[in-house]
């Protein structure tokens, strides 16, 4: 036990001594590092990213939006769709363009998937179409 005027007895190695003076350096480098210009923008981004957060949690279809994405089969859907966009932006940007005309649009009809996309493109009008008219039957549309 030590009185009040000892001093215990700890002893630090090299390594801990040193593992200190890399601590106080990093602080003293991000001291200096924090000018008043960063600190505005650092605090300039945060009461942006507030602001941000506030309103999507106010945006009520935002919300609903998120929950929908949060579901594994949109999810699924989800990558499907980017693995889409990114090979039909490859086959667009490989081939040249199109000469148009019937022979051309009968040749595109004709290809495998294109009732299927049209089909889909269908429904998902479809389905819109009868959600926005079910949200104007009840009053939800507030613009």
């Amino acid at each position: 036990m030590t009185t009040e005027n000892e001093t215990p007895d700890v002893e630090f190695s090299d390594v801990d001594l040193q593992q200190l003076i890399e601590v106080a350096q990093l602080i003293t480098a991000a001291r200096d590092a924090m000018s008043d210009e960063i600190v505005t923008r650092l605090s300039g981004a945060l009461s942006e990213g507030v602001s941000l957060l506030d309103r999507i949690t106010r945006n009520e279809g935002l919300m609903q939006l998120l929950q929908v994405l949060d579901h594994p089969d949109t999810q699924n859907w989800l990558v499907a769709l980017s693995e889409s966009l990114h090979v039909a932006s490859q086959e667009i940007a490989s081939t040249p363009p199109t000469k148009g005309g019937v022979l051309c649009l009968t040749r595109v009809a004709t290809e495998p998937g294109t009732l299927e996309a049209l089909r889909f493109v269908a429904a998902l009008c479809g389905n819109m179409s009868q959600s926005l008219r079910e949200q104007h039957r009840k009053g939800i549309n507030n613009t």
